[in-house]
Parts: structure tokens; C-alpha cells; sequence
């Protein structure tokens, strides 16, 4: 199945990138644990830690907090969304594949080998569970 209709009109996918978020957070039980599954992960794709946000939260991001993971301040335990997946933009297949042996050695789970997807033209993903169970991807959209 190629998704062609999430595509912006004279675009083939490698560079079309989606900008309507203000920031994407997840919720942990270990935010140490958390931190170091993504410094990693995020690591491959050339996304940084940029510090603690406040005292219960980490921010990754390129240039500013894009990302968040962090403890919930309700004070319940964190949980992960069923049918939910956050999508990452990797600049090559290379760095899909690091994102993906990264993130299992700092506590991940695989939800999909790293690979060619039929979702789009030339897509290339791979499918984590960080430590608290949430579900992430990276995809790279340049042909090889």
C-alpha cells in the first residue's frame, strides 16, 4: 500500500517533512532508564539531549525541545498507547539501522526489523518499544 495521498503536491517523499506539532511527549517509571534508552536511539538519528525540563523530564530535540519524555504529573504511573507510534525522520538507511541496534541495547524491544516499507516510495523503517513500552519508528524516504 503506498500512502501517495499524505504527500504535498511536486514532492517524492524524501523531503516532505510534517511540521504541526509544537512538541511530542512520553510518559516513564524510570526517566534514568528512559534518558539512557534515548540518548541513544535518538543518538543515530542526530537528535540531542538538551537537558533536564524541570525535574522530571528530559527534552531532545535538533536545535529546541522537541521531544519530551518525562514523568506523568499526576503522580499515576505511566503507560503506553495502545495503536499509537511516534514516527522519527532518519537521514539515511544507515542511521534507521542504528536507531534500531541502539535502542535494543539500551533496553528497547524490536517491533519491526529494519527494512523496506510499502507505505510510500523508496521508504526504508524500523519499529522500537523504549523501556516504558511506547512505540517509536524512524523511516528514511531517500532511495538508496
Amino acid at each position: 500500500m503506498i500512502c501517495r495521498r499524505f504527500l504535498r503536491p511536486g514532492h517524492s517523499g524524501a523531503n516532505n517533512k510534517m511540521a504541526i506539532f509544537t512538541h511530542v511527549t512520553v510518559g516513564t517509571n524510570d526517566l534514568e532508564q528512559a534518558t539512557k534508552f534515548y540518548d541513544a536511539a535518538f543518538g543515530a538519528l542526530g537528535l540531542k539531549n538538551l537537558g533536564a525540563f524541570g525535574d522530571s523530564a528530559t527534552a531532545y530535540g535538533a536545535q529546541a525541545p522537541e521531544f519530551l519524555v518525562l514523568k506523568p504529573r499526576d503522580g499515576k504511573p505511566a503507560t503506553h498507547a495502545n495503536g499509537g507510534t511516534i514516527g522519527f525522520m532518519a537521514p539515511s538507511r544507515k542511521a534507521v539501522d542504528a536507531f534500531h541496534a541502539a535502542g535494543l541495547a539500551n533496553g528497547g524491544a524490536c517491533e519491526g526489523e529494519p527494512g523496506p516499507r510499502d507505505v510510500m516510495p523508496n521508504a526504508y523503517g524500523a519499529y522500537l518499544r523504549d523501556p516504558d513500552g511506547n512505540k517509536l519508528c524512524a523511516y528514511c524516504m531517500a532511495a538508496e
